[in-house]
């Protein structure tokens, strides 16, 4: 076990952690771009760390889109159960919107699956944490998905969110779709329920107030 652990301090791993925290929390922030300059950021700086550090999505995998698209279908089925319940749909109704300056077409269009759904899957369901695997067996799994909570650190700060809670949330997260990537073989699952939960967890809201006018 602590050889393992000791594993993760290998130059290879330790560069592999350090970037995605440096990018996310201190360097994306800096720049000050839009959204749409996020975005063009983000999928750059994606496929840069998954070329340089040999990371393969397998996104064909035809199993890897039977289990996302089931996962995804029971998280969108959620939200619209959501939005049927009045009281659910109330609540739904009465939180803060934090879309950015762009249509809603656009941003679930586009910003939400190649912003962050594409680069956050290249970077750690497709690369990151399969690295730390192969160094590390199970306690990289969880580096791994250590690495994507804390790399939330600032995201939650600028949106005045709890950054402890916000960083066992996405931790968690990273565990499970880090299940579905192992059992599928394939980012296409994880990338899916990730694009259903953060899709679904933008456009609720906005669905709910239009249902309630």
């Amino acid at each position: 076990m602590r050889a393992r652990a000791r594993a993760l301090l290998r130059p290879k791993a330790l560069a592999a952690m350090a970037i995605p925290l440096i990018w996310s929390n201190h360097l994306l922030p800096a720049l000050r771009l839009d959204v749409r300059g996020r975005t063009a950021a983000n999928t750059g700086y994606a496929l840069a760390y998954t070329l340089a550090f040999r990371g393969d999505p397998t996104f064909g995998s035809r199993r890897g889109i039977r289990a996302g698209a089931v996962a995804a279908g029971t998280v969108l089925s959620g939200y619209a159960a959501a939005l049927a319940i009045p009281a659910a749909r109330r609540h739904l109704a009465g939180l803060a919107d934090r879309g950015p300056g762009v249509s809603t077409l656009e941003w679930a269009a586009l910003h939400i699956p190649g912003g962050t759904v594409l680069t956050e899957e290249l970077v750690y369901r497709s690369t990151l944490t399969p690295l730390l695997e192969r160094t590390a067996g199970e306690i990289g799994t969880v580096a791994g998905a250590l690495v994507f909570g804390l790399s939330h650190i600032q995201p939650a700060r600028a949106a005045a969110d709890p950054i402890a809670g916000t960083v066992a949330l996405t931790t968690g997260a990273g565990l499970v779709f880090d299940l579905l990537r192992r059992r599928t073989g394939s980012a296409t699952a994880p990338a899916l329920l990730h694009l259903a939960l953060n899709a679904g967890g933008a456009l609720a809201p906005r669905l709910a107030r239009r249902l309630a006018q």
